[in-house]
């Protein structure tokens, strides 16, 4: 028997009417399949919840039960073949409900009398027994389809084919059933996040929207609206600035926060924790900002334009790790991992000169108050403190120093980012026990007179269960990386992309674009392939197998999508509007050419590789042999 992995979150394979065991009118307008285990507490209690929204959709809904016994429970396989036999019986159901209700845990003696009351053998049959036989192909069947269906835990619920990852005890189960639009734009938002070059199609689609509106009727109020002065005042202290400010120096703090704890990751735990693997990536982002910044500066190397070095230096991540996705299996896996990681650096490195480079006269009693406060988020970390609330409370406060002091305020996204503690990985196996016994327990008490709930006690053992789940820089990584991506990266898009085209902005400006044009084009690949090669035959790096040097120039040339950390650098390096419109225009054409050469060389670099890993994934979906993992709890 073969399964086949599901990447959407699909039912494999669907409802089969011959197979299936249903409850409820087979043409219903909604379909509710579960994966559950008879000894499992939680498909327990799920089963009541079952039993009233029958009760609540009548003919409306289907219900359709399929088995995926607790893995390595004796106990839960042999639950699922006495059901089976029932049902070689006509008595599915009558033998589903027995076992989901005789006791509040089912038990040895439970499977004994469920058995005899349907006049099942319940000692091991013989080998020839073909109803046994039945009963575990249909078993085997159920359990194929889970794993093809990546049911990770039971009960895992399916409506209408699709997988819900809701709460199945609280109305949005209901919501879900209806598929009120509520919920239907909930599912399409998250389907669209969920999809890989989503950020990337929207920060495209931010900027289309920016450069239309600029260039409509519409574009002196669209440019007017970013010129709002907005103000701050605590005290003594205020601050005014335009919107456009606030957009580029506050909002845009918080994407270099998730820049911050990705790299931190990345070097903690991530594929940039053993020094080997670190090198290649990191010398191919060190190769990928010198020789843009040197091939500029040969370019223009004085004059008022000259401080605009620091614009072909950035690589967009979004745009450039969503083109090598959507190559697919032409790119190998690594590769996309090499490409994110020099990216990752490459931000960082961008901001550092940003902090440095591009900021304003330096107040040192900001600076000192700012060097303060950092020291404070150190003896935080060294101290356990795991309140991320405090350490943004303090986000905040060195922000408006770094501001205050001269320094480009969004360093103090990448300084929070490192000093919010990483902790070891949980031992996940003794939480989830430790957290079963609590929870049962507390169920346990739920009968006694005068008890509404969970005990104070209970709570607060739950509370730090949850918190030992995750580290407080991966929590905040997982809330705010969202944020980034589909709110911080699309609003800065629309802020800054919009230019008005036309020949008076390119007039004059021609050694400027060609400057940038060559240093994302030309620059970025030969830097990023030199410093790799010269890393690798040093010795300080090794490449994976899994890709060419060919396909690591493709990697280089999507580099040159230089897109939102190349505007924000320029909006620091141009403080004239021609000037900015101009290199808002290079950028635009280099990032456009640097995507369609970096596409077809990974394209034809890519053959060499798409047929071994088509025949890789064929063996694997020929594989006939289907292995439990060693455990996880229900």
């Amino acid at each position: 028997m073969t399964a086949s992995t599901s990447t959407n979150g699909r039912l494999v394979p669907p409802v089969d009417e011959a197979v299936d065991h249903i409850l409820g009118p087979t043409d219903s307008e909604i379909a509710l399949v579960e994966f559950g285990s008879y000894d499992c507490p939680y498909c327990r209690a799920a089963n009541e919840r079952i039993a009233a929204l029958r009760d609540e959709f009548g003919d409306q809904m289907r219900y359709v039960w399929r088995h995926r016994p607790i893995p390595g429970s004796d106990l839960a396989l042999r639950a699922a073949e006495v059901a089976e036999r029932a049902a070689e019986r006509g008595k599915f159901w009558e033998a589903h409900v027995e076992l989901m209700t005789r006791s509040p845990a089912l038990t040895d003696d439970d499977l004994r009398a469920v058995a005899a009351r349907f006049q099942i053998e319940h000692e091991p049959p013989s080998a020839d027994d073909a109803e046994e036989r039945r009963a575990l192909e249909h078993v085997e069947r159920d359990i194929a389809s889970a794993r093809a269906s990546d049911v990770r835990v039971t009960p895992t619920f399916y409506i209408n084919g699709r997988k819900y990852l809701g709460l199945w005890d609280s109305s949005e189960f209901t919501n879900a059933l209806l598929g009120t639009l509520g919920h239907r734009v909930r599912e399409a938002a998250l389907d669209f996040a969920r999809w890989a070059p989503s950020a990337g199609i929207l920060l495209l689609l931010a900027t289309i929207i920016s450069v239309v509106l600029t260039n409509s009727a519409l574009g002196p109020g669209f440019q007017s609206f970013w010129e709002i002065p907005l103000g701050l005042r605590f005290g003594d202290w205020s601050v005014a600035l335009p919107l456009i400010r606030w957009v580029n120096e506050g909002l845009l703090s918080i994407f270099f926060l998730v820049v911050g704890l990705e790299i931190k990751r990345e070097f903690t735990v991530g594929h940039l924790s053993d020094r080997r693997s670190a090198a290649l990536p990191v010398a191919a982002a060190i190769g990928g900002m010198a020789v843009p910044a040197l091939l500029y500066y040969l370019v223009i190397p004085s004059g008022p334009w000259a401080h605009g070095w620091g614009v072909p230096m950035a690589t967009d991540t979004a745009f450039a790790v969503a083109i090598i996705i959507m190559m697919g299996s032409r790119v190998p896996v690594e590769l996309r991992i090499f490409l994110t990681a020099a990216t990752i650096v490459d931000d960082i490195g961008a901001i550092v000169v940003v902090a440095f480079f591009y900021s304003e006269a330096l107040q040192p009693t900001y600076l000192i108050l700012a060097a303060a406060i950092v020291v404070v988020l150190v003896v935080m970390n060294r101290l356990g403190v795991y309140r991320v609330t405090l350490y943004l409370l303090l986000g905040v406060v060195l922000w408006a120093a770094l501001f205050a002091g001269g320094l480009h305020a969004t360093l103090a996204g990448v300084l929070l980012a490192l000093v919010i503690p990483t902790r070891d990985p949980p031992n996940y196996r003794a939480l989830a026990a430790q957290a079963d016994a609590i929870l049962i327990a507390e169920s346990q008490r739920s009968e006694e007179v005068l008890h509404r709930g969970p005990s104070e006690a209970a709570m607060n053992a739950l509370d730090r269960i949850h918190e030992r789940l995750e580290s407080p820089a991966d929590r905040l990584l997982r809330n705010v990386s969202m944020r980034s991506n589909y709110v911080v990266l699309p609003v800065f898009a629309l802020a800054n992309a919009g230019v008005v085209v036309n020949v008076e902005v390119l007039r004059g400006h021609g050694q400027l674009m060609l400057a940038v044009i060559l240093g994302l084009v030309v620059g970025k690949p030969l830097g990023m392939v030199a410093a790799s090669v010269l890393a690798a035959r040093l010795g300080i790096a090794t490449k994976s197998d899994t890709f060419s040097w060919g396909q690591v120039a493709g990697a280089g040339a999507l580099s040159g999508i230089g897109f939102t950390m190349s505007l924000f650098i320029a909006s620091e390096a141009f403080p004239r509007a021609s000037d900015f419109a101009a290199t808002k225009i290079a950028v635009f054409a280099a990032s456009g050419l640097a995507a369609a050469i970096g596409s077809i060389v990974l394209w034809r670099t890519g053959r060499e590789v798409a047929a071994p890993a088509r025949e890789t994934e064929a063996a694997r979906e020929a594989c006939t042999v289907l292995e439990e993992p060693v455990a996880e709890p229900a």
